[in-house]
């Protein structure tokens, strides 16, 4: 149940600085302002609006694989300010659910071994973890890569 104050839709290039924001308001390595720039006309690169400002983003690609496409959760994050209200859950629902639409059969993405709350996140929507990448992020810390196949979460919701 997506929470009653926020909508979810996609980026436009006026939400950037926003998004720019919050992504160093959360992250201590932020992507720079030309990697969402670049990311713009992704499937499943979504805001969560609230009372007219961003407070959170989902950025999500697809790849083509013979028939069996690869969708990619390459970020997302929620103002500390607007977390625990089930932003990130709706965000994350919302980027599966199109790249379903898009013909996504599979998705991955890599989570901070110590980001506890993103992996339980990750967890309850039914994603799974598949290996650990040593020293994958620039501070050394390894990333665990979880994978969910989009045909079993459908048919879990």
């Amino acid at each position: 149940m997506p929470p009653v104050d926020v909508t979810v839709r996609p980026v436009e290039r006026a939400d950037l600085l926003a998004v720019v924001r919050i992504e160093r308001e959360c992250f201590s390595d932020p992507w720079p302002y030309d990697a969402f720039e670049r990311l713009l006309d992704e499937p499943a690169f979504l805001v969560a609006e609230r009372e007219g400002a961003v407070v959170g983003y989902v950025v999500a690609d697809a790849t083509p694989n013979h028939g069996r496409d690869i969708g990619h959760v390459k970020d997302l994050a929620v103002h500390p300010e607007a977390r625990e209200r089930g932003i990130g859950r709706t965000l994350l629902r919302s980027a599966l659910a199109r790249l379903r639409a898009v013909g996504v059969a599979v998705v991955r993405l890599e989570v901070r071994e110590s980001n506890a709350a993103a992996r339980s996140l990750y967890a309850d929507e039914g994603f799974d973890p598949i290996r650990r990448v040593s020293n994958y992020y620039r501070d050394g810390e390894d990333a665990l890569v979880l994978v969910i196949d989009l045909a079993e979460w459908t048919a879990g919701e």
